[in-house]
């Protein structure tokens, strides 16, 4: 059986872009995070990792822990787990409590089998070579560990796709812009499990659907305004687009009462 080639954005993976711009505070991460808040049904995404876990003793490392959320519900939820933290960007580790170290998922400074569970949370799409990073999970896991990871599906947020082309398409004077860069395409939902289950013996998908609902544009524009740190790369005068983008917003919410965006994310718990 040939691999399938992994489709590589050196903007999704660049290093100095993400531990300098990105992710060099917790600012943008934050900002997408809270538009979850008007998701319907609402996850509690840190408490079902915690369900997850429920049974794992030990150990714990939180890679690409970004600014610590997971962290910080199982220090509350799990007193009694070992847990560290690992990031690219030693900026956004300064808001997570220890211990943390600056580290890159594809080359884990961890002995093997050390982990009795390992997190990695919206972050391997970032990862030049993702199949070496899933084997890097697999290395430091110890038999009978637990690996939770997540992505986004490929039509997770499409009606933010479309006002995004739509608003710079306006601004270049074409019927539709440039698409909107993408963080998961490299690893979405449907392609994840493959992947994972090059290591991992079982992988079971917990798929988390939903709706955001707004009757004002400033959390949707929040949240396109933290894909800042690709601004160069999307083709379009960014601080234009993101205008105009609000703007229509604006307008449909005034005709509609309402702008809506459909959800669809999910968990990959795997175990060996």
């Amino acid at each position: 059986m040939t691999d399938t080639p992994i489709r590589h954005n050196a903007d999704v993976t660049d290093r100095s872009l993400l531990s300098e711009s990105a992710y060099k505070s917790g600012r943008d991460l934050s900002a997408r995070q809270s538009l979850y808040q008007w998701q319907s049904p609402r996850y509690d995404l840190p408490g079902l990792v915690a369900e997850q876990l429920r049974e794992i003793r030990g150990t714990v490392v939180d890679i690409g822990c970004g600014n610590g959320k997971f962290i910080r519900r199982l220090r509350n939820d799990r007193p009694d787990l070992r847990l560290l933290g690992l990031d690219i960007s030693a900026g956004i580790l300064a808001e997570v409590p220890g211990p943390v170290a600056v580290a890159d998922a594809s080359r884990l400074p961890l002995h093997d089998g050390v982990a009795n569970a390992a997190l990695a949370i919206h972050m391997l799409y970032h990862v030049e070579d993702i199949p070496g990073a899933v084997g890097e999970l697999g290395r430091v896991l110890a038999d009978g560990g637990t690996v939770i990871a997540s992505t986004n599906s490929d039509r997770d947020k499409s009606e933010l796709d479309d006002l995004w082309q739509r608003a710079s398409g306006d601004i270049l004077g074409l019927d539709r812009g440039p698409s909107r860069i993408s963080l998961s395409a490299r690893f979405s939902l449907e392609e994840a499990p493959s992947l994972l289950g090059r290591v991992f013996d079982a992988v079971d998908v917990i798929e988390l659907p939903g709706t955001i609902t707004v009757t004002d544009p400033a959390p949707v524009i929040a949240h396109m305004a933290s894909y800042r740190a690709w601004a160069d790369q999307h083709e379009v005068p960014f601080d234009e687009t993101i205008r105009h983008a609000e703007e229509i917003v604006a307008q449909h919410i005034e005709n509609h009462g309402q702008f809506e965006i459909t959800c669809l994310g999910g968990l990959l718990v795997c175990r060996r």
